[in-house]
Order: C-alpha cells, then structure tokens, then sequence
C-alpha cells in the first residue's frame, strides 16, 4: 500500500483593519461605531455613547461628500482582500493558507469573519493587524474586538499575533523604493504624514509617535540621501482636543513659506483610502498650490509591493515558528 498522505496544515491568516464605508448611507453608521470606540473616546459607555452620536452626527455631512469623490464608497475592503491573498500566495509551502479579513468599523466585522473561520476549522490561526506602527487606538482596539468575537464563535485554533513592527525591513524597502521613484531631480522636501492622536492618549503612554519615529528614520537611512530635508506631521484630528503636532497643513504652509517642494509620504496608512485619496491628494495640494508651494508629489501607500509583502509573509513565518525567509524586493 502507498504510504498515507499527510493532511494539509489549514492555517487562517486574519487582516485586521479599520474599514471604511461601502456606500453612502454607510457613512453615519461608521462613523457611529468609530467614535464608540473606548479607545477613541475614552469616556464612561453612556457618556461616550451620546459624544459619538453627536460626533458622528456632526461629521457625517463632510464625510459623506469626502466618499462621493471616492465614487460613493472606501477602497480599504478590496485592497485588503488583495494583500491577503498575496502574502498567503507566499506561505503556500506552510500548507493551506486562507486569507481572512476582519474590519474594526464595518463589515465584514470581526463577529462575521470569526464565525467564517470557525466554519473553515482550521488548525492554527495568525492575527495580522495592518497597523506597521502600535497603538492602543488602532492594533489593541483591533485585538481586543478580535479575542471578544473569537470567543463568541467558540475558535478552539491555537492563535499567534504578529507584532507591531515599525522598521521591518520588507515595508522600509518598499517605502523606500516608492519614494525613490517619485523623488524630483531638482530635491524637495521629505515630510512623512500619520494619522493624528489626541495628546491626553500619547500622555497616557501610547508608543505611536515613537514607533512613527521609528519608520521615518529607518526609511530615511535606507535611501541614503546626504543632507535630506525632512520631517514628520500628523494629519486627520477629528476633536477638539489637543492633538500631535505639528499638523501636517500647517507643514504644507510652511514648506510654501520656505519655498520648497514637498514629497509627502503617507508613513502610517499602507493601502489608499479617503485619508490619502483625498485629504492628501486633494485638499492639501489644495492648500501647497495656495501657500505658494513649487512642486507637490505624493507618494503612494505599500499596497502591494512585492517588498512589503514579502515582510508580511516573513513576520507571519515567525509568528507561527516556521523560520524566516529573506524579504525580496
């Protein structure tokens, strides 16, 4: 008899993101269950409950036109869906490796995708949050609603997480390799834009703005540019608190002040949404054609370049124990 057939390791791989509206009416609803989040909003529930309504309800109308320009829905689900595959597409010697993905603010929700892979009974799960840098409002609120909806779908998989990683080679190199591309002959200025957070969460011991830091620098050595200008600036504050400075406009104005062009780098945000496809692209070159600015280039967000990806595959190879695989480019 021929010898038996060993099965085939089934292994999930779960993207976490945030997610985004996939129609117009989705917008308020969203937007609802963002600001209801107690990592966003840190208040008691029922506080924080009626401050999200009110939020929500006050910010729809923009956001609502802000996704019309985007053709009436964000673009994150698809992308998402699109760097799963591939970074399982380079796990297929580990066996049977099915992407699966869970969004923080809109379906398909965690609870969704946990029964989804429950259903598919794999032998081992690993959680990939696509957040390159750690935060509590983004990689833990991920996390958590991840462990509350696998214990509600009753997952018995042995679970690993791959860890926050902020200047993993694979996304330094395909930021880099980005940046490269779209450099002007004659120079400009480097500024490196990320989502915004409230000081009182940074006071209260977020890491982020290190780990932002941290990818900056590492981008930065790894181009190897002799005296490059450059900076950092945060983008997107929604409240009225004091929030990380600067502001990524008020550095577009002042690159205008200065006379410089501007290479802005969305360094925290790795597929394109409302945040790059239309704040960046849209109302701050608005703003650097305004301020006088020479030139204004964009870079685009990792997406799927094979170096990114390749990095993905490599930090799930070590989540799950299986060695490392040197990123190529």
């Amino acid at each position: 008899m021929p010898p038996a057939v060993a099965p085939r390791r089934r292994i999930a791989l779960v993207l976490l993101q945030i997610g985004g509206p996939d129609r117009l009416g989705a917008v308020g609803p969203f937007l609802r269950n963002f600001f209801s989040d107690p990592e966003i909003i840190r208040l008691r529930r029922l506080p924080r409950a009626v401050v999200a309504r009110l939020i929500a309800w006050r910010r729809t109308p923009v956001a609502t036109g802000i996704y019309r320009q985007l053709g009436g829905a964000s673009p994150i689900l698809g992308q998402t869906w699109a760097q799963g595959w591939a970074v399982a597409e380079r796990l297929a010697d580990l066996g049977e490796v099915r992407p699966f993905v869970a969004m923080r603010y809109w379906h398909p929700f965690a609870a969704e995708t946990a029964a989804a892979v429950r259903d598919w009974r794999p032998d081992e799960i690993v959680l990939l949050p696509l957040y390159p840098q750690y935060s509590t409002t983004t990689t833990r609120s991920a996390l958590t609603d991840w462990a509350q909806a696998a214990r509600e779908a009753g997952l018995a998989a042995p679970t690993r997480t791959v860890d926050a990683a902020p200047a993993d080679p694979g996304f330094v190199a395909a930021q880099a390799d980005l940046i490269r591309r779209a450099w002007p002959r004659d120079g400009a200025r480097l500024l490196f834009t990320a989502h915004g957070l409230p000081l009182s969460i940074v006071q209260a011991g977020d890491p982020y703005p290190g780990q932002i830091r941290a990818s900056a620098a590492a981008v930065v050595a790894a181009l190897g540019l002799p005296g490059l200008d450059w900076r950092i600036a945060f983008q997107s504050r929604v409240t009225p608190q004091q929030w990380l400075k600067p502001d990524t406009e008020d550095e577009v104005k002042q690159a205008g002040r200065d006379g410089v062009g501007l290479v802005l780098v969305p360094i925290a945000f790795v597929s394109e949404h409302s945040e790059t496809l239309v704040e960046l692209d849209i109302e701050y070159r608005a703003v650097a054609e305004a301020a006088g600015v020479p030139s204004f280039i964009r870079v685009p967000t990792v997406g799927l370049h094979p170096a990114y990806i390749a990095g993905l595959a490599v930090q799930v190879r070590h989540a799950l124990g299986a060695g490392s695989l040197q990123a190529a480019a």
